[in-house]
């Protein structure tokens, strides 16, 4: 052990007196690892940030009809062109069908704008609903209350705001009971959603809940319908989505041979869908980084080669003193995996500053995680041990005698 640290302290000392030569000789390492941690930081950054905004939307433990599936390619296009709308009376025969689920809310949306007093907010997302949607978990009130039941039920002109929308609408003053104008109609406002916040630079509060009868009244009634659909618990979850599945199947006439005419969202599937693109990104990384540490180890290994003909006459002086050939490789491997990780040490730093900086200046999340570290030491590491393999076993094979004899 004590060989080890004496070999690594010798390391950084010929790395500090020759520090601009041991820069350029760990540059690749440098480069390949500060790609790594930045860009691991930002997928890990952006993957949490999606997946809590799709449970957030969807919910953990719900799901969504919708009347077009997830599409992937042109073929699945051309398919589901012709699918039936979603309507109210699909909505009803989930809802019957299955003991499995606890309730169903037919919803539309679409952008619209809204005004208050001479305020616009154009591109609001207006968004209507049936009387269950109290048992989403996505929708709260925290100044004032809900839209009741009964209000939905009757179509009244109520209206619940997201918070960035009340903000930009009304701005210090107090919203409720104040009357905003959606499409010429006006809408008494009954509460104030909590902040949710935004992704990638898009706000998620600049919503407007309504009755879903008058939504209908105001852009019509001819338009799919999505349905959220929450299971009586978290366990029946699959089995709430097998009951939906076969009760419009039911409704639709569907021959069992026939495929589905409509798609059905979870949660896990839309962040497995989008964690794929993002693997798919790091895959291209490891291929370009690959490359960087293929560059950096070569040049490792050259220096190292270099250093073992600058330093032939001390390596005969230590064998004809009776060291070992396992000494002067574990010398030499110690020293070019020191020389390596140091190199690693820089990129992590780096990368911790480049995706920081990149996530102040631009929308992008950024989370550094551990393992992203442990990789970039343990990767550079290893190249440091790969690459310095050949001169440790060049310096362990000379002949001591040779060697005293270099000038």
């Amino acid at each position: 052990m004590n060989q080890i640290f004496e070999s690594i302290w010798i390391a950084l000392n010929s790395i500090w007196v020759n520090k601009l030569r041991s820069f350029l000789t760990v540059l690749g390492n440098i480069v390949a690892v500060t790609s790594i941690v930045t860009v691991v930081s930002l997928i890990q950054g952006m993957n949490a940030t999606v997946a809590s905004a799709i449970v957030g939307e969807i919910g953990a433990d719900t799901f969504t009809v919708e009347r077009l599936p997830i599409i992937r390619t042109q073929d699945d296009e051309e398919r589901t062109r012709s699918f039936p709308l979603i309507t109210l009376r699909e909505a009803a025969a989930i809802r019957e069908f299955s003991p499995s689920i606890r309730a169903v809310v037919a919803q539309a949306q679409r952008g619209g704008s809204v005004s208050y007093r001479g305020r616009e907010l154009e591109n609001a997302q207006i968004q209507g609903v049936t009387s269950e949607y109290a048992e989403m978990s996505m929708f709260d009130a925290e100044r004032g209350r809900m839209l009741t039941p009964s209000e939905v039920e009757r179509s009244q002109p109520v209206a619940l705001l997201g918070w960035d929308a009340a903000d930009e609408l009304f701005g210090e003053l107090n919203p409720l009971d104040k009357n905003i104008l959606i499409a010429g109609m006006g809408f008494r406002v009954v509460g104030v959603s909590a902040k949710k916040g935004s992704i990638f630079g898009d706000s998620q509060d600049t919503f407007i809940i309504i009755p879903l009868g008058a939504y209908m009244r105001l852009f019509g009634s001819q338009q799919s319908l999505s349905l959220r659909v929450k299971p009586t618990s978290p366990e029946v979850v699959q089995q709430a989505v097998d009951d939906a599945t076969l009760a419009l199947r039911v409704s639709r006439h569907l021959k069992p041979a026939d495929r589905d005419n409509f798609g059905i969202a979870q949660s896990d599937t839309l962040i497995g869908i989008y964690r794929q693109a993002t693997d798919g990104i790091f895959a291209v990384l490891v291929g370009v980084v690959s490359l960087s540490l293929l560059v950096g180890g070569i040049v490792i290994m050259n220096i190292m080669l270099m250093a073992v003909s600058e330093r032939t006459r001390e390596i005969g002086l230590r064998k004809a003193l009776g060291a070992k050939r396992r000494d002067i490789m574990s010398q030499i491997l110690t020293e070019a995996i020191t020389l390596s990780t140091c190199g690693g040490i820089i990129g992590i730093a780096l990368g911790f500053v480049a995706s920081r900086i990149i996530a102040y200046v631009s929308p992008l999340p950024a989370v550094l995680e551990p393992w992203s570290v442990v990789l970039g030491v343990g990767i550079t590491a290893g190249v440091g041990l790969f690459f310095g393999a050949y001169p440790a076993a060049r310096a362990a094979s000379l002949d001591p005698i040779e060697a005293l004899r270099r000038e």
